[in-house]
């Protein structure tokens, strides 16, 4: 698996132990075509997890893009070039908060999109927009664009908030909203000062096991999505 981190902040590049002396080359010059591919890479704590970091230099990639020719394809014409698909079976992209050009070359170069929804009202709000936006690059810019599932995190059962948000995006978007639940937890919060995933920093605390439960629905998903897309292929 492959995770590329286009987050500016660079949070999961921290979280995976990547110290920001070792950031570069990285995402930033990956994207704008400044170096290849196995220049960028880097291994992880994680077996068979390899990371491209992010340096605060991507935060001026918005701007850079904004004259270079087909501006909103960088990333997946740079993964095409290095055969990132075929070299790894999962590419997974962590994108920064906000819907600009970084952003839009994740969108371009993804299959899917897994959508973290802390259970707040304001979150609930954003997802709407974030919605449209899929719809219209779907569109005009890549076909094969859809949201694979929304993850509740940050979830405290004893608020009412939590509890209403909660039922609110199950009502609107139904099977697409992942069963497991990413709870408030302090252990969650910690690993990443200690350049540690929460799985590694501590594999029993409530936050662990739920994303534990979460990558085996997830996996369930890839290989329900995989059997229906085997069954409705013709036979010879």
């Amino acid at each position: 698996m492959l995770l590329i981190d286009l987050d500016p902040q660079g949070n999961a590049s921290t979280s995976l132990g990547i110290s920001r002396s070792e950031r570069s080359p990285g995402s930033y010059e990956f994207l704008l075509g400044l170096s290849p591919l196995d220049d960028c890479v880097r291994p992880s704590q994680i077996p068979n997890l390899s990371v491209i970091p992010a340096s605060t230099s991507l935060a001026g990639a918005e701007i850079e893009l904004i004259d270079m020719e087909r501006r909103e394809h960088r990333l997946v014409e740079a993964l095409a070039t290095g055969d990132a698909r075929g070299r790894w079976t999962t590419v997974l992209i962590d994108c920064p908060p906000s819907l600009g050009l970084v952003t839009l070359n994740a969108l371009v170069a993804v299959d899917a999109v897994l959508v973290p929804l802390q259970a707040e009202f304001l979150a609930l709000e954003g997802i709407g927009a974030l919605g449209t936006t899929i719809d219209r690059i779907r569109k005009r810019l890549n076909p094969r664009l859809h949201i694979y599932g929304v993850v509740l995190t940050m979830v405290d059962r004893r608020m009412t908030l939590s509890q209403q948000v909660e039922a609110d995006v199950r009502a609107h978007y139904g099977e697409l909203v992942f069963g497991t639940t990413i709870p408030r937890n302090v252990r969650i919060a910690e690993a990443p000062s200690h350049g540690l995933p929460v799985l590694i920093y501590d594999n029993a605390c409530a936050g662990s096991q739920a994303y534990i439960l979460l990558a085996s629905e997830f996996i369930r998903r890839r290989r329900t999505a995989a059997e229906q897309v085997t069954a409705h292929e013709p036979t010879s």
